[in-house]
């Protein structure tokens, strides 16, 4: 299903993507070396029941995953790059950790996921892998507008890690979301510009620009959900959730204070 919010709908995906980032922000700024995942997973539950609104994530049981996910962010470490299960682990220097979290209120969702360095020590190889889902997620978002097309979006998204040079994987990507959080249209990280779905005002996409740095093969942990690259490498994983507009493409999930 692909689905075209009307105004009231967006209004309301503003206020979840605020909601979101602001999560996000917090986290990051909590998050430090001894910071345990299953604290992130509490601190998250409190704001999100705090603010009103509902996890996607608790009762998630999708076909690819052990589920139902039974938490509420997910937290990936170091080769951990999507669906990470919050598990009993302190966080260490140096651990390059990603938070991906997605909440619904009112009836509209949001998602975004976000990677950064825990302490002091900030290793150049992770500090530039991450930069590199950054820069395409930046991209992805200047190629969506009315009348582009999903391939645009993708052609975009994988020009910049392709010339970064991190493989590419498919298998995972970017996708429709508004009254539930994973929809259609499928939107791969990479792609030829030109092809697929062309966008409309009203839809709303969540872009996730992730990557191994030397592998494009997945792994799922034993816990079920967790995927890890299949060489142990690193991982990175950047995530907005943007509303298709009459004059672009405008970003839902950044933070009112940064």
């Amino acid at each position: 299903m692909i689905e075209i919010l009307n105004p009231a709908e967006l209004a309301r995906a503003k206020v979840s993507g605020a909601l979101v980032a602001d999560i996000l922000h917090t986290l990051k700024g909590r998050s430090a070396v001894g910071t345990n995942l299953l604290e992130i997973d509490q601190w998250t539950k409190a704001m999100i029941l705090e603010a009103g609104a509902e996890s996607c994530y608790v009762d998630y049981a999708p076909s690819f995953g052990r589920g139902p996910f039974g938490h509420y962010i997910c937290t990936g470490v170091n080769d951990a790059v999507l669906h990470g299960l919050p598990r009993d682990y302190p966080l260490a220097d140096g651990d390059l950790l990603t938070l991906d979290l997605a909440v619904s209120k009112d009836g509209v969702a949001a998602d975004a996921a976000i990677s950064f360095i825990v302490g002091e020590s900030q290793p150049p190889e992770s500090v530039a892998m991450i930069d590199a889902t950054e820069r395409a997620l930046s991209a992805g978002i200047a190629a969506a507008g009315p009348g582009a097309r999903i391939g645009d979006i993708s052609h975009a998204i994988g020009s910049v890690l392709s010339e970064a040079g991190y493989p590419i994987n498919t298998e995972f990507g970017g996708h429709g979301i508004g009254s539930t959080m994973h929809q259609d249209p499928h939107v791969p990280n990479t792609g030829r510009p030109g092809r697929g779905f062309k966008l409309r005002p009203g839809l709303m996409l969540a872009l996730e620009p992730w990557v191994m740095a030397d592998t494009a093969q997945l792994v799922t942990d034993a816990d079920g959900w967790t995927l890890r690259s299949a060489t142990g490498c690193r991982t990175a994983h950047s995530e907005h959730t943007i509303a298709i507009t009459d004059d672009g493409a405008e970003i839902l999930t950044l933070p009112k204070h940064r």
